[in-house]
């Protein structure tokens, strides 16, 4: 525990969203981090910043533009890696529960590739940050249309053991401190590693999610990262910095 919390602040830059800011400061009331944050709401989107590392610039969710529109053109298709280890095959685009949604990035691959994936994310700030990310990229011209079909932010607290319709696929991305840092990550890391802290619990997450899927868990996991839980799976797809842990219960 560290010896000072700093209480999470609400700033507004656009005037227009002081509704919105008002609503985020009372459901973030009792949010306190080891350092200082604060959610700017600019007037493009919300960004969190920390603010005694004010270089480091603001985190925020993009799915419009910058790197993972980038990907969802040119990352390969359902060639990639995740595509494999979720099953995607041709004439079969299995659905999801992304038990850890983070910043959203890989549900939004999958999705972009075909399937349905509700996500489930467990810190009230950075799932106020993906709603926000989700909201922009609904109202985009371009991929609206399958963005709002085929992606679902559960309510905050919502949990696996709280969704009743089963999944094909359950996929959790635990925190994991990462040796190999591209700016990106370093980034992203020193800010989520200050707010959230260690995920701690990451192992309660394997037992509910192998009762919630129909067919399989994917864990995702550094390539020199221990098994979830202890639990060696199934089977294994490795790339180039991570693998997938496949937790096999039967067929796609």
């Amino acid at each position: 525990m560290p010896d000072t919390l700093y209480p999470l602040q609400i700033e507004l830059q656009d005037p227009a969203l002081a509704a919105e800011a008002d609503v985020l400061r009372t459901a973030l009331s009792g949010v306190t981090a080891a350092a200082p944050f604060a959610l700017i709401f600019t007037e493009g989107r919300l960004e969190l910043h920390k603010l005694d590392e004010p270089r480091l610039g603001g985190v925020y969710v993009d799915f419009v533009a910058g790197a993972v529109a980038h990907r969802r053109k040119f990352g390969g298709g359902r060639g990639q890696t995740i595509a494999k280890a979720v099953g995607l095959k041709h004439g079969h685009n299995p659905s999801v529960v992304d038990g850890t949604a983070g910043l959203g990035r890989d549900a939004f691959v999958l999705a972009s590739l075909g399937c349905t994936v509700t996500l489930c994310e467990r810190h009230p700030v950075v799932h106020a940050l993906l709603q926000d990310g989700l909201r922009r990229a609904a109202a985009d011209t371009e991929i609206g249309p399958w963005v709002r079909e085929r992606l679902q932010l559960l309510p905050f607290g919502h949990t696996l053991g709280d969704i009743a319709r089963q999944p094909d696929v359950v996929y959790l991305d635990p925190m994991f401190p990462h040796k190999k840092k591209t700016a990106l990550v370093k980034k992203e890391m020193r800010v989520f590693h200050s707010l959230v802290g260690a995920d701690e619990d990451a192992d309660a997450l394997l037992a509910p999610a192998l009762e919630l899927a129909r067919a399989r868990v994917v864990v995702k996991r550094p390539d020199y990262a221990g098994f979830l839980d202890e639990v060696p799976p199934s089977a294994q797809i490795t790339s180039k910095n991570n693998r997938f842990d496949l937790y096999v219960k039967k067929a796609l």
